[in-house]
Order: structure tokens, then C-alpha cells, then sequence
């Protein structure tokens, strides 16, 4: 599995866990591999996570009285970003729907007896808890859809992925294999962290902080996913310039299509590294809670999202030195061709000169010898 990118895993039977990303698409087609197509096959490797799966064993295997129904967690990325605040103007919103940290937190969605609990962040992302892919797609409908203008660059085609958590309340919380085990969590050093007055919610407010820093570095996950997808579509369409510059000596590209193919490549490092919040950087809000900096990072590393992110930042690097290769080369070719018309236009100016001023200068020179002669 690549990094939790848009592929399928199978279900492996012994462990009975659903873990992958997917980018969804309703074609037939897309479930099928074409081998004469240029589109970049997604390598399948094993992700820490993955490999650690065996790690949940114990908690999967071994039911206890205290220890709830394994639920999943699915994640849903439909935009580039979300703007939090237009929510409020939602026709109609979540009952209890808040702002909660970097968040917009619903506390209860979901049909009656089944509701689960909903974050959105504004890095485009909805991290489901205790609702499958079929509520979260209608929650993206029925919620993120209907509020206006909340979404900023819809995707073409949403990124998921699915993880499984498990409430057990004599169990530390904690990421164990690849299983989320909300139990027991430490005093917070800073309570104000937790609002005094809180909704009913679907779970436990004791492990509600917990849920929101692994739904955090989860939303990062699927976020960096979209990016990883529409990178790989942009760097499959500037493929074939190496191979057309070696074939004929020429970019094959005009100067207003580089230049937008620059823009491109600026808004994908721009996206990666210097929105607000970016893919590297450890949030603020858990500089003085530890052990919710713990949630957020195991979950984070296990994504490897670190890792990926440095992948897409060499990506771009590569991308970037092709591109200021290219418009080098545009400019050069620009020069010789601005060379070229002032060579030719000094050589119609000559011209111009001779039918202008040749008959004088030709009676100035013939009338100078036909004198020489008369007198002589």
C-alpha cells in the first residue's frame, strides 16, 4: 500500500480490519488497470501501520465485558480547504454543530441508534467516528454541499480512507497496531482545553480531545493524498516535455502554457508548506498537553506523513528544474529570434534607403566622372 494513497486493500481475512484510501470513482473502468495508458500506477508498498497490523491482535481476538464493538473511522476529503466559518450560515445545520479548536465539531450525526460523531477541518477534510462511507458521503451532501461556498477547489474525485477504532475505559488510550483504543486518558494541564458545558455526544467526553488529535493527523493523511493524486496527474502531463526536447531540440510547450504550468507547480508548494496549516509542523494546540501531542504524532508517523510530505516536496523540486530548464531554453530561443528581425529590419531600412536615395546617389556619381571627362 502506498502511504495510504488511492488504492484498494483487500480485506485481509484473519485480522478482519478495513484500513485503506481510495480515490472513488462511479466509472467501471476505474477498477481496472490499463496497460496502455500513460496514468501513473500507484505502487503498493506496506506502510508502518499496515505492517504493524498484528499489533491489534490481542484487543481483536480477545473480547472483554468492558470492551465495545470495533467501529470504523472513515475520512473524507472533497475540496482543497474548507472555509469553517460558512458554516454558520447553513440552512440546516447539526443540532449542537460548534466550533471546537481548529475544527467544526458535531457531536451526534447520523440515523437514530446509530448516530456517530463528525469533524470538518479546514484542510478539506471529515473525519467520520462510528459512521461508514455511505453516512459520510450523505454527511458531505447534506452538510458540507448545502452551506454556501464552504468548499474552495472542490476535488474531482474525494480521497478516503478508513481506520477502526474500539472504546474500552480500563484500556490507556492509545494507536495500537492499526486499531484506535479510546479508554483511559491523563488529566489535561490545562482544562480550559475542554469546554466546562458540552452536548450529548455519541462517546465518551473523557476520550473526546483524544478523538479530535487522532481525527487531526487523520484529516492531514487524506488532505496530503489529494495532493499526492493531483501532483501525479500534473507531473503525467509534463512527462513526454524530456522525451520532445531530446527528440526535436524544442520545449513543445509555448511560453503562456509554461508559465501557467508554473503557476500550477507554485500553488501545489504553496498548498504543501505554507498554508496555515501546513503537513509538518506539530499544531500548537498540543504544545502543552503531551500526551495529546503523543495521539497526534503516533497516528501522524504511522501515515508516515512526514515522510510523504518530504516525497512531494523533492517531486516539485524535480518538476520546478525541468520547468526553469524549459523557459531558459524559451528565452534563449526568444533572443535568436529577436536577433533575427533586427538583422532584418536594419536589411529593409538598406533597401528602403537605396529606392529612396539610389537615383541621386547614382547622378551624384555618374555626373561626377561625365564632368571629369568634359573637362579633360
Amino acid at each position: 500500500m502506498s502511504s495510504l494513497r488511492a488504492i484498494l486493500i483487500p480485506r485481509t481475512v484473519w485480522l478482519n480490519c478495513r484500513y485503506f484510501s481510495t480515490a472513488k470513482s462511479s466509472s467501471p473502468s476505474s477498477k481496472t488497470e490499463n496497460p496502455l495508458s500513460d496514468a501513473k500506477v500507484k505502487p503498493k508498498e506496506t506502510t508502518p501501520l499496515r505492517r504493524s497490523a498484528s499489533a491489534s491482535l490481542p484487543i481483536r481476538s480477545n473480547p472483554t465485558p468492558t470492551r465495545g464493538v470495533i467501529q470504523p473511522v472513515f475520512t473524507l476529503s472533497t475540496a482543497e480547504r474548507y472555509i469553517l466559518s460558512r458554516l454558520r450560515s447553513h440552512p440546516d445545520l447539526p443540532a449542537r454543530a460548534q466550533a471546537f479548536h481548529e475544527s467544526w465539531w458535531v457531536p451526534k450525526w447520523g440515523e437514530p441508534g446509530k448516530e456517530g460523531e463528525v469533524f470538518v477541518f479546514a484542510n478539506g477534510s471529515i473525519v467520520c467516528w462510528g459512521l461508514g462511507e455511505t453516512d459520510a458521503n450523505r454527511f458531505a451532501r447534506e452538510v458540507i454541499e448545502k452551506a454556501r461556498a464552504v468548499e474552495v477547489a472542490p476535488l474531482e474525485e474525494p480521497e478516503t480512507e478508513e481506520l477502526e477504532f474500539v472504546v474500552d475505559p480500563i484500556e490507556n488510550t492509545r494507536l495500537q497496531g492499526d486499531l484506535i483504543i479510546l479508554g483511559h486518558t491523563a488529566p489535561l494541564n490545562e482544562p480550559d482545553l475542554l469546554p466546562t458545558t458540552l452536548p450529548p455526544m455519541a462517546f465518551p467526553k473523557e476520550t473526546l480531545l483524544a478523538r479530535y488529535a487522532f481525527s487531526q493527523a487523520l484529516s492531514r493523511s487524506t488532505a496530503l493524498s489529494a495532493l499526492e493524486v493531483s501532483l501525479d496527474h500534473y507531473l503525467t502531463s509534463m512527462a513526454l516535455l524530456p522525451h520532445t526536447l531530446a527528440e526535436t531540440g524544442k520545449p513543445g510547450m509555448g511560453r503562456t502554457q509554461l508559465i501557467k504550468k508554473l503557476g500550477g507547480l507554485m500553488k501545489f508548494r504553496q498548498l504543501l508548506n505554507l498554508n496555515r496549516e501546513n503537513f509538518i509542523e506539530v499544531p500548537d494546540f498540543y504544545w502543552a498537553e503531551p500526551e495529546l501531542e503523543g495521539y497526534f504524532k503516533s497516528l501522524a508517523n504511522a501515515l508516515e506523513v512526514k515522510t510523504r510530505t518530504a516525497s512531494l516536496n523533492d517531486k516539485i523540486t524535480y518538476a520546478a528544474d525541468i520547468q526553469s530548464m524549459l523557459r531558459q531554453l524559451l528565452t534563449e530561443s526568444s533572443t535568436h529570434s529577436m536577433e533575427l528581425i533586427i538583422i532584418a529590419l536594419i536589411a529593409v531600412e538598406v533597401v528602403i534607403a537605396l529606392i529612396r536615395d539610389g537615383p541621386e546617389l547614382w547622378h551624384m556619381l555618374v555626373g561626377a566622372e561625365t564632368e571629369e571627362k568634359n573637362a579633360a
